[in-house]
């Protein structure tokens, strides 16, 4: 794999700080059912990297210690981590908001069977990826036989209550570009998604977020093996709009890898880019108890180009 960190060292991406505190992002591992053409983890079945119950357990004194409204669960597939459940179930004991980054197919491998149950009685909301509507292109992105899954896994959600109304259990979505280009503007695609996925197969969804894809790990290799990380590059930096800066994920989340150190975001967290604190190289769960991180500078490269570009980008999709 082509290592990406090199060609983004040198960057004029503007200097930003980081905000309160309102969402703990926590990667559980690199352990995965599927491996995805854009993923920016580089996840698989072959990883195996997960984080640790001692570990697990200091997220849930940082979120208490914290104050953090939310916890983001992602991986890898997070619900294949043996600690999962336990820390859904401490996480909302606290009242804090759970979100499952679940790609779909991961409720039908072995020792899931009653993920879905579990996930509905815990109300945890589900943000799941399907990136686009065809089964050519999900399958093209996804491996065979993603589509059919996603869309039998949907119909479960649905049939539990997620993407009905009056249910509170939310099922949002995902949509990831093929290749490299930024995605189209999200509010109409959403209403393609909910008017195509409804009339094809019968389901329903609350959102659509569109995620940008990162020139790092997995897709960011495939970019320099096909020649076109430049070009890629060069229509992040010339997309850059200024006012997304004001509500770039980073400025109020905390991602933590599976060993429990701390990172700006998922994306400087697959690059290695530490959170940088005075005095710390990097800094652990494990020492940030008593840390206020409000106003601390974020670390940046120019892959950071690819959340301002255009609508802008987040794991909360568009940010214009």
């Amino acid at each position: 794999m082509h290592a990406t960190l090199p060609l983004l060292a040198r960057t004029e991406f503007p200097a930003i700080r980081r905000r309160r505190l309102e969402t703990l992002q926590v990667n559980l591992g690199y352990v995965c059912n599927q491996t995805c053409v854009h993923c920016h983890v580089n996840a698989g079945p072959k990883r195996t990297e997960s984080m640790s119950r001692e570990t697990v357990d200091q997220v849930l004194a940082y979120l208490r210690a914290s104050g953090a409204a939310a916890i983001d669960l992602t991986g890898g597939a997070p619900e294949l981590n043996p600690h999962f459940r336990h820390l859904v179930r401490e996480a909302r004991a606290l009242g804090v908001n759970v979100i499952d980054r679940c790609n779909l197919t991961v409720l039908f491998e072995p020792g899931q069977e009653d993920t879905a149950e579990f996930l509905a009685s815990q109300q945890v909301s589900i943000v799941a990826s399907l990136p686009c509507y065809t089964e050519e292109l999900v399958d093209r992105q996804r491996g065979k036989g993603v589509h059919d899954a996603s869309i039998r896994a949907i119909r479960i959600l649905n049939g539990l209550g997620y993407g009905r109304d009056g249910s509170g259990l939310t099922l949002d979505l995902v949509y990831n570009p093929q290749g490299a280009k930024l995605p189209p503007p999200q509010a109409a695609l959403e209403a393609d998604y909910k008017r195509i996925l409804g009339a094809n197969f019968g389901i329903a969804f609350n959102r659509l977020y569109t995620i940008a894809n990162m020139p790092i790990q997995r897709f960011g290799s495939m970019l320099v093996s096909k020649g076109e990380f430049n070009s890629y590059m060069k229509l992040l930096r010339e997309s850059h709009r200024t006012e997304n800066l004001e509500d770039v994920m980073c400025r109020s989340t905390v991602s933590v890898d599976w060993r429990g150190f701390l990172y700006d975001c998922d994306f400087n967290q697959m690059l290695g880019l530490a959170l940088q604190v005075a005095g710390r190289p990097r800094m652990h769960l494990s020492h940030a108890l008593d840390s206020d991180l409000d106003g601390n500078p974020i670390v940046v490269r120019d892959h950071c180009f690819g959340c301002t570009a255009g609508q802008g980008s987040s794991c909360g999709g568009a940010l214009a």
